[in-house]
């Protein structure tokens, strides 16, 4: 009895005695698993985190905060440009960052601990297929990237290099993503150069500031948000391991990304160049009120400010010459110096605030009955990735072409963007205009050429169906010797084993 008893203190501490409620009817089995989860939680830590959920809660439901009079834009000097920056420059950053990679100074962080829950699976993102051609997940596709990458450095520096792949997961995504990648042999990549470790997990807390059981037998549960990853950091000792393979630049991105460019050699040329120890990927609003965070300066610090804290007017806002002021959209997509991680992790880390996510979080009521809520029950508190911004030294952005790096998976076919769809559409697209550039002639059945290069790709299919292997080409790169003047029927796969 002595472990029930100083769980219910603790509890008791913490002011949530009501999770024992059904510890009687609990079988020995559920009752040691729950018993186990609760004594890990601090009883002043699990006190203060209710009572910041409820706080938060109140706060951002009453009275939304608006930065509109403090916003400033990236400045020129700080942002880069993949349309706007001398051609020569990016030869250069681009030559930098191969020289880097060549050199095994640089390292991919993947961010993978969220649940599809949006998508409607009920398995990590990464193993999910959008349906091209291949059949490819989004692991893989990442996975060919990488490999890609690593011939396209060695071979420019006549060495051979590695571009270690690091990923956060949590308690969801963990064991499926370890068993998906060991099934499938890594995808080519060394089993030694994929390090995956787990983030936090935090209690869900009712708008009454009492943590939910999930079950009789579990608390309900939830990563601490993708700017868990400094604490993560720190608990599983990944910068030592980075340190230990001479890392010096880590690029950190988002799973659900298909059009990501890992390691993009021009951004880390770019940020390396302008000695940066913090930088962010942006991609130009598609219009004003589009609802994307806005990598920007608040009150001289840099920090994304969200859609829902600047006014419409301010979202409107134009240049002299007729151009948006604020434009610079946050895709989940950055660059960090090992240096700038270790100093993040060591002191800085507790200084982040925590943001509110209202979530629909199943529940047993009073009587034990599971609940699937229809509406919005429970707060999770979240820290994100870019939150570290403020601490940077010399922050820089780079902006590229949506089109061309960015398509995010988050919901299921029936929403309207971000879906399977508009992934694999993004994607085909893409992969069809790097065809046509390199002297590809599509044909229909008859044998006539294909004629067409416009459309949204969001709204329809390409004109012909052409899929490119990352091992064959990482960004579009080397085509030529494989579709200079041929005739190609839709659909079209090229990949290694069709050569």
């Amino acid at each position: 009895m002595e472990p029930e008893l100083e769980t219910r203190r603790r509890l008791q501490e913490a002011g949530q005695q009501h999770l024992l409620r059904f510890l009687g009817e609990l079988s020995a089995g559920g009752k040691e698993a729950l018993l186990g989860e609760l004594r890990l939680l601090a009883p002043g830590e699990f006190r203060e985190h209710c009572r910041r959920a409820e706080e938060a809660y109140v706060r951002d439901s009453s009275c939304p905060q608006r930065l509109d009079d403090k916003m400033r834009p990236v400045p020129p000097e700080f942002l880069g440009s993949i349309r706007k920056s001398d051609p020569e420059d990016l030869i250069s950053w681009e030559e930098e960052g191969f020289r880097l990679i060549s050199q095994n100074k640089v390292a991919v962080l993947l961010l993978a601990g969220g649940q599809g829950t949006r998508l409607g699976v009920t398995y990590p993102k990464g193993m999910y297929s959008v349906g091209l051609p291949s059949g490819k997940t989004l692991y893989q596709i990442q996975a060919e990237r990488i490999l890609r990458l690593q011939k396209l450095a060695g071979e420019k520096h006549c060495r051979k290099c590695t571009v270690p792949w690091y990923i956060m997961t949590s308690e969801f995504t963990l064991s499926p993503t370890q068993k998906f990648f060991e099934e499938h042999n890594f995808f080519g990549v060394d089993r030694s150069d994929v390090v995956m470790f787990e983030q936090r997990m935090l209690p869900a807390v009712g708008f009454d500031g009492k943590a939910i059981l999930e079950r009789k037998d579990k608390l309900a549960m939830a990563p601490d948000g993708n700017g868990g990853l400094y604490r993560a950091l720190t608990d599983n000792h990944i910068l030592e391991d980075m340190e230990t393979r001479g890392i010096s630049y880590i690029h950190v991105y988002c799973v659900d990304n298909i059009l990501v460019k890992m390691a993009d050699p021009v951004f880390v040329g770019f940020c390396v160049s302008k000695g940066a120890d913090c930088g962010a990927k942006v991609v130009e609003k598609a219009y004003p009120a589009e609802p994307v965070g806005l990598v920007c300066q608040v009150d001289g610090v840099y920090q994304v400010v969200e859609y829902s804290e600047i006014s419409p007017d301010t979202a409107e806002r134009r240049n002299h010459d007729g151009s948006l002021t604020y434009t610079t959209g946050n895709i989940c997509n950055h660059f960090f110096t090992l240096d700038f991680l270790k100093t993040v992790a060591g002191s800085l880390e507790p200084r982040l605030g925590y943001h509110v996510a209202i979530k629909k979080v199943p529940f047993v009521d009073e009587q034990g009955n599971l609940v699937k809520p229809v509406q919005p029950n429970g707060i999770k508190l979240e820290k994100f990735v870019f939150d570290v911004f403020q601490f940077s030294r010399n922050f820089v952005a780079f902006e590229v072409v949506r089109e061309e790096e960015f398509s995010p998976l988050k919901n299921a076919d029936t929403a309207e963007k971000d879906t399977p769809t508009t992934a694999r559409r993004a994607l085909l697209w893409q992969h069809y205009r790097w065809a046509l550039r390199a002297g590809a002639k599509f044909t229909d059945a008859n044998g006539r050429v294909i004629a067409g290069n416009s459309g949204v790709p969001e709204l329809v299919d390409p004109p012909a169906v052409c899929e490119i292997s990352p091992l064959i080409s990482y960004f579009g790169e080397g085509l030529h010797v494989h579709l200079n003047n041929k005739d190609i029927s839709s659909p079209f796969i090229l990949d290694s084993h069709r050569l």
